[in-house]
């Protein structure tokens, strides 16, 4: 583990997990495509970032004491002007441990959301998840798992182990996902999961948004 890595671990870990400000930044520092973000500290600050970016953004409250920020109402798409973006700000500043809030950029994806995920399995290790993420990653339940690390035939076999790998090839004329984006991406994470090594219990990325170019995750949740 890489020092800039190892000082975001240690210092998340009187919480046990780690805010998503820094988790962002970790996926970063092993080469994980992110959407752009900022976090800020006033209305003001948000809505600067928003504006140099492009409206419509979303917004996420940043709190230790939060975790699951949308079961809390602390997450909010499609925002599109300053106003809008400073009544949630106030919004979110009368929640418990509010330290800020994350301002993110909207990305359409090509095909369905995606969730890729990992946890220790006390049998064989680290494993990974490929599956159909976003709000209905839980309706769908359509995943499939490897043992890490990855390889580049694994990322291959996990995307056409989905039912719906039809919708990321591209189906009936829709547009396919980058297929050589995803797999970087899981490589890449595969890669962040061996260096973590017994330092996480589990993370997800969800959603991962695919386009015809990129694929990149726009939410991630770390528990050590």
């Amino acid at each position: 583990m890489n020092d800039a890595i190892n000082e975001i671990i240690t210092g998340a870990a009187a919480n046990g997990w780690v805010l998503e400000p820094d988790a962002l930044r970790l996926l970063q520092l092993c080469d994980i495509d992110i959407v752009r973000f900022q976090l800020a500290t006033s209305s003001g600050e948000a809505a600067q970032f928003a504006r140099s970016i492009g409206y419509p953004v979303v917004a996420k409250v940043v709190s230790p004491a939060i975790m699951h920020k949308s079961d809390a109402g602390g997450v909010a798409i499609g925002i599109t002007s300053d106003e809008e973006l400073e009544q949630h700000f106030e919004r979110f500043r009368k929640m418990e441990g509010f330290v800020g809030m994350v301002v993110e950029e909207m990305v359409q994806a090509t095909g369905p959301e995606l969730i890729i995920g990992a946890k220790r399995d006390p049998q064989f290790g680290p494993v990974i998840l490929l599956g159909i993420g976003g709000t209905g990653v839980e309706i769908y339940q359509d995943t499939t798992i490897r043992m890490a690390p990855l390889s580049r035939d694994d990322v291959g076999a996990m995307v056409k182990k989905l039912r719906a790998h039809k919708l990321i090839e591209g189906y009936r004329g829709g547009k396919a996902v980058n297929m050589e984006a995803l797999t970087e991406l899981l490589l890449n994470f595969s890669r962040l999961v061996m260096q973590l090594d017994t330092a996480f219990e589990s993370i997800d990325l969800n959603p991962v948004l695919c386009t015809e170019q990129r694929c990149l995750a726009a939410d991630v949740r770390i528990v050590l």
